[in-house]
């Protein structure tokens, strides 16, 4: 079917008490910036303002995660220990600088989502109290076809740690053994993200129907302590979770600052890390000194995505119709 996306940059006249807030500069755009000092994390005192500064200064890591990718609002206006809420549709007024596109769902509902394509888009989202950056798993002028596949290991009780950290290598055996490229992450909440880049031809429903194939491959491989159980109920082991890979589902990104006690941050690691990480030692205060000690982890990614096509025989399954394989936009996409 065809891409249900639309571009669009226009906004509302900025208000007055939007124009008499004091402003920064961010990336050469003015962003205005409100109650910096507010604290949004009790424990450690950190503040809003802390929060935005995050962003600005990780902000050539997080760019490559989010540009792109309809962003999904998820709003702590105080912080961690207040109520939150989601926003779909930009707020207006916004600036003319952020990027939007505009999606039909198929309850007949329309939204046009903001898109964080620069610095200074990360600095305004972080002060509307957007501590997660949650996107799609794909990009405009595409949105119908997702750039990575998703394993996502959720423990289903608090002991469970060490098995996702051994689930989390037996994803990467089953994925090396496909030809896909693979890039573990804490969620930055209680489990592990582990992401494929892929080729973007083919819809979310064929990259679902993939990657529960590739969880139950998974599960075979370890049945004592992973699960693919849907029912919560029925769940006696870490479950790897397919079910992300699903048009509107979204994931905290790469770098993304979590919502918990101590801005738990969803942090890439290297392979050989796993087996004995920490997500409790990657936070707000330490992801700075990280990426200076080992770099970005994530340099490179989205230029290793592969096509699933011709992989799905090797997982079980029946190659894709016709009806579910894209071509690509060749033109340049009209939003900024």
């Amino acid at each position: 079917m065809p891409s249900r996306a639309s571009s669009t940059t226009r906004s509302r006249p900025a208000s007055r008490a939007c124009r008499d807030t004091p402003s920064v500069l961010v990336g050469g755009r003015e962003v205005a910036l409100t109650n910096q000092d507010k604290v949004f994390f009790p424990r450690s005192g950190t503040t809003k303002g802390d929060l935005v500064r995050y962003y600005v200064d990780l902000a050539d890591a997080v760019l490559p995660h989010v540009r792109g990718r309809p962003f999904q609002m998820k709003r702590y206006a105080n912080g961690v220990e207040g109520e939150f809420f989601y926003q779909k549709r930009v707020p207006q007024p916004h600036p003319d600088w952020i990027g939007t596109v505009r999606i039909d769902f198929p309850s007949g509902n329309v939204a046009d989502f903001a898109v964080l394509n620069e610095i200074a888009a990360l600095a305004w989202a972080a002060n509307l109290g957007c501590i997660e950056l949650h996107t799609w798993h794909s990009r405009v002028p595409d949105i119908e076809l997702p750039d990575y596949l998703l394993i996502d290991l959720d423990p289903s009780a608090d002991d469970q740690w060490p098995a996702v950290r051994e689930i989390a290598l037996v994803v990467k055996e089953a994925m090396d053994g496909l030809g896909l490229a693979s890039y573990p992450k804490t969620s930055g909440a209680t489990g592990m993200h582990i992401l494929a880049p892929i080729a973007r031809d083919i819809e979310y429903p064929e990259v679902r129907r993939f990657a529960k194939a590739l969880a139950k491959v998974v599960e075979r491989r370890v049945p004592a302590i992973a699960t693919t159980t849907w029912a919560v109920k029925d769940r006696t082991g870490v479950f790897v979770d397919y079910g992300q890979n699903a048009r509107d589902r979204t994931i905290a990104s790469a770098y993304s600052v979590r919502p918990t006690p101590d801005a738990r941050v969803s942090a890439p690691l290297r392979w050989d890390e796993v087996a004995e990480v920490d997500p409790a030692a990657f936070t707000l205060g330490t992801m700075r000194d990280r990426v200076r000690a080992v770099g970005d982890l994530t340099a490179g990614m989205w230029e290793r995505g592969v096509s699933l096509l011709g992989k799905f025989d090797q997982v079980g399954l029946k190659e894709p119709g016709a009806e579910r394989r894209r071509v690509r936009r060749s033109s340049a996409p009209a939003w900024r």
